[in-house]
This record gives structure tokens, sequence and C-alpha cells, in this order.
């Protein structure tokens, strides 16, 4: 399975970009987009920008990942999934 990170673009050349996350940064293709500026979130899935994101979004990717690390490492993980603490998680419609 692979995750998609929500990185950073630190830097670009029109076909390539710098971009970080956390701590990490690596340089990824961002030919499937139509030249992203600096300081644009992105989605990027093994070391290729697929599509913008807008910083909620982004926030809420990098979130949920934070959550993932917390709990598969026994920390507590509640703050990062408080939208699903008091209620059951439900479907989406189209996968009813």
């Amino acid at each position: 399975m692979c995750i998609g990170l929500p990185m950073t673009i630190i830097q670009s050349d029109g076909m390539s970009a710098l971009c970080e996350f956390g701590d990490e940064q690596r340089r990824v293709s961002v030919m499937l987009l139509s030249n992203p500026p600096v300081g644009a979130s992105v989605l990027v899935h093994m070391d290729a920008a697929v599509r913008l994101l807008d910083q909620d979004e982004a926030r809420l990717i990098a979130d949920a990942l934070d959550g993932l690390d917390a709990a598969l490492n026994g920390r507590d993980c509640d703050r990062f999934f408080a939208d699903l603490i008091a209620r059951e998680p439900q479907l989406l419609e189209h996968l009813r």
C-alpha cells in the first residue's frame, strides 16, 4: 500500500521540485501538475506530485499520518482523530 504525503514545494524548476514534509526533504516530479508555485502543498506518491492540496486538506492528511504513527507506537492518538471520538465512522455514500 502506498501512502501519499502532503508536501510543501520549497524550490521548483518546472519539471521537478524540492519538497518538504516535517524533517524530510526530497526532490519530486511535478510534471503531472501545471507549474505549481513555491509554497504550494502537493500530494506526493512515489516521488511524483499528483495533485495540489489546499491548506486544510494538507493539514488533515498530516494529522492522520501523525495519528497513525502515534497509534503504531503506543502513544495517545485521540487528538488526531477528534472528529471520530464521539461517533461511529460512516462509509462514504458511494461505498454503501
